[in-house]
């Protein structure tokens, strides 16, 4: 009895009040009282209970995150296959298929509204066959290297072997 509430602090509530304050109201207004949540009784959302769109509160749901793991991924391979491409051709070509087939799928993913990554699905797309283009190049590069190799060691054995021999022959 008597003490005085320090400097600063809130003043003290009356008796039999909270000292939470109530919740707000729903943007729709407040809720009617009693019936929400039971079977065949809509909320305040309008939709009966089970539907995606029913909330208790009135407020629709959250909005789904974007899904942009085709697009990175698009990317992602679409960047190793043109790094990669020393590597014979053959690793490259198969990158460069992925990111060209995760591209096409994470654009339409973005176009649809489903992802926001339109860019980057985009990237992969064009880097996948920038990757087919590089690996293919580099297999018939070495396809034709072992092809000259394999002539040109074919013609110098042959070559050593019938020489002298011819040379003899046109001398007699």
């Amino acid at each position: 009895p008597g003490f005085a509430a320090p400097a600063g602090a809130p003043p003290a509530s009356p008796a039999g009040a909270s000292a939470v304050p109530p919740p707000p109201i729903a943007p729709t207004g407040p809720a009617a009282p009693g019936g929400y949540g039971y079977p065949g009784h809509p909320g305040p959302s309008g939709y009966a209970p089970g539907h995606p769109g029913y909330t208790a509160y009135g407020w629709p749901g959250m909005p789904q995150a974007p899904q942009n793991g085709l697009g990175i991924a698009a990317m992602v391979l679409g960047i190793l296959s043109c790094c990669l491409f020393c590597l014979y051709g053959v690793v490259s070509i198969v990158l460069g298929i992925l990111a060209v087939v995760f591209g096409i799928k994470g654009r339409r993913k973005a176009e649809r509204g489903e992802a926001d990554n339109h860019g980057q699905a985009q990237a992969g797309f064009v880097t996948g066959i920038i990757g087919i283009v590089l690996g293919i190049a580099l297999l018939v590069l070495v396809v034709i290297g072992i092809t000259a190799a394999v002539h040109d060691a074919e013609s110098d054995r042959y070559g050593d072997v019938l020489g002298p021999s011819a040379t003899v022959l046109a001398d007699r």
